[in-house]
């Protein structure tokens, strides 16, 4: 399939959703935003990553089955909406029972039982860049102890295009966009795969996604290098100061390459999470033409993996070197039949379904189709919800039950357990294990 035939058939899937996020694999930039690239990002030397642990085969989506409902069935419910552009939502941890649902242009709402609070807990439209449909406010995590100091980190890009994180600290139910802490500041050569997720692991140190920079097929080689901080996932110890740390454990350290770096050869991970039971680090990234991809990697892992990319797509080599001896498999790849732009999820951790008790859930963005996948080495992904939704994100409350974050009518909805066949929502939305 033409990489042109797949944004038309995105936007024939999108019809009607005027300003709505495109995959994170459309189109092109064609020129640079800026031909330079600060010394993070410009050194064209290559370093190896650590040979990991053999991983498993990935697994590839079954076909959906013909036959009717099965006895456990899954539903989106209706939870608050009026949103713009909203590409996440999440608990704080501090059990205060409220969701915090982050706009595109620059906003955090913070939302009660449904009802959406007049004012924001942060609203930095001034400073954050969205012209184009990847960039923007993208990412939000709360610290470990949020409950006590208040602080959290923003994931956006600014008014150059350029990738900033930053802490903030909330004083009452507001933070003052003046006390703004920029600990990285990641030069963009393009405006498109910006990663933009920030999540804590069980080892207290920040998480960052970044994408490969852009354009397609990484034209600078990011995903396999070690000196720049783009097609990676990052790992930094926050509570150091000034600014921040590096986290003695993480595989660079002392070698040549960028210490901040944990893992390399990602694409575009828009969204990655951790299992809050056991610890494991799922992640989803984008792919470029065929093949959508999530990658596993255990709580016990010493960082230092290659995903592949730009070496590989999904499972599939596309460029030499085709040898996989230092490549992690894929976990779990699918094709473009099934969807355009995986939207990492969630270990289910939560109560009110205990049928997916310990399952992975996971999404796309252009087809609104939502799969569980049992754990395991080799997943076999169920079919459990179609919808008509553009999911931008997934999200966990403070008890572990999942949020959908519709981007296009800018929703966030509940994972529901539905004793019905079928749940007709206010979009539609067919909800039934096959």
């Amino acid at each position: 399939m033409s990489r042109w035939l797949v944004v038309g058939v995105w936007l024939w899937l999108a019809t009607g959703c005027a300003g709505s996020m495109p995959p994170p694999n459309a189109a092109p930039d064609t020129i640079p935003r800026n031909p330079s690239v600060v010394a993070a990002t410009a050194s064209p030397a290559a370093t190896a990553s650590p040979a990991p642990t053999a991983p498993p085969a990935a697994t590839a989506l079954p076909a959906p089955a013909a036959d009717g409902p099965t006895a456990t069935t899954f539903a989106l419910a209706d939870y608050a909406d009026g949103f713009e552009r909203p590409v996440f939502a999440t608990g704080s941890g501090d059990g205060s029972g409220r969701i915090f649902v982050v706009e595109q242009p620059g906003r955090i709402l913070i939302v009660r039982d449904g009802v959406v609070d007049a004012a924001p807990l942060l609203d930095i439209r001034e400073r954050v860049g969205s012209d184009a449909n990847e960039q923007g406010l993208l990412g939000l995590a709360f610290h470990p102890q949020f409950r006590d100091n208040g602080q959290f980190f923003v994931n956006y890009t600014d008014r150059a295009g350029d990738t900033v994180i930053a802490r903030y600290v909330a004083r009452g139910e507001r933070a003052d966009p003046a006390d703004e802490q920029i600990l990285l500041r990641i030069e963009q050569p393009y405006a498109n795969h910006n990663g933009g997720m920030l999540a804590f692991g069980p080892d207290g140190y920040l998480y960052i996604g970044t994408g490969d920079g852009g354009a397609a097929y990484d034209p600078r080689g990011a995903g396999q290098r070690s000196d720049t901080l783009l097609g990676k996932i990052l790992r930094i110890d926050v509570d150091a100061t000034p600014g921040y740390g590096i986290p003695p454990g993480n595989p660079w350290v002392g070698r040549s390459g960028r210490s901040e770096v944990w893992a390399t050869g990602l694409r575009n991970p828009w969204r990655f999470s951790f299992d809050r039971l056991n610890g494991d680090l799922y992640i989803g990234d984008v792919g470029q033409d065929r093949l959508e991809e999530i990658n596993r990697e255990p709580a016990d892992s010493p960082g230092g993996l290659n995903y592949g990319w730009a070496r590989f797509e999904g499972d599939e080599c596309i460029a030499e070197p085709c040898d996989t001896g230092d490549v992690v498999v894929p976990w779990l790849v699918y094709e473009r039949g099934d969807g355009c732009s995986v939207t990492g999820g969630y270990s289910y951790r939560g109560a009110a379904a205990p049928a997916l008790q310990g399952t992975y859930i996971f999404g796309d963005y252009c087809t609104g189709r939502i799969w569980q996948v049992a754990p395991g080495e080799r997943p076999v992904p169920q079919l459990i919800i179609e919808s008509r939704r553009n999911i931008s994100s997934f999200g966990e409350d403070d008890q572990g039950e999942l949020l959908v974050v519709s981007h296009s009518d800018g929703a966030v909805l509940r994972l529901v357990p539905d004793a019905a066949a079928w749940y007709d929502g206010a979009q539609g939305d067919a909800g039934r294990s096959r």
